[in-house]
């Protein structure tokens, strides 16, 4: 089983997500927002902290005390399992930038209109991401 955590950041009315490189294993050329997997012994805010740090150089200064989504994937096996949660990043240190290009060929601040016609990593997210850029921001 595999835990995975992705960070919301919201900028602007925008959501930044991540386009997985073509070379990925898993979720190749699909859109998905920033994170990834809990190492073992680490905490879920630990991990989104650090992976946030690893892929976007940006330091987690705030984020809600809860996710705002829990996804459960399975593909057929326990090594196929997956664990997802999402969790709104309040406030951040630092500009967002693609420091990991093998895993990402790059990134980009997208606005609701934007997510429909994108293939999705997890098709589950965009029509949360919409509800959310779709309300006032708080």
């Amino acid at each position: 089983m595999h835990t995975v955590v992705a960070g919301i950041l919201i900028a602007g009315g925008r959501v930044l997500l991540t386009l997985r490189s073509a070379e990925r294993c898993a979720y190749p050329s699909t859109w998905a927002l920033p994170g990834g997997h809990v190492e073992p012994g680490e905490l879920e805010a630990e991990a989104l902290r650090r992976e946030l740090r690893e892929e976007l150089g940006i330091d987690v200064l705030g984020c809600d005390d809860a996710p705002t989504s829990r996804v459960h994937l399975t593909a057929g096996g326990p090594s196929a399992e997956l664990h997802l949660s999402t969790w709104r990043i309040r406030t951040w240190r630092g500009q967002p930038s693609n420091l990991l290009r093998n895993e990402h060929d790059r990134i980009a601040w997208l606005g609701a209109g934007e997510l429909g016609g994108l293939p999705w990593a997890h098709p589950e997210h965009r029509q949360m991401l919409q509800d959310m850029l779709s309300r006032p921001q708080d």
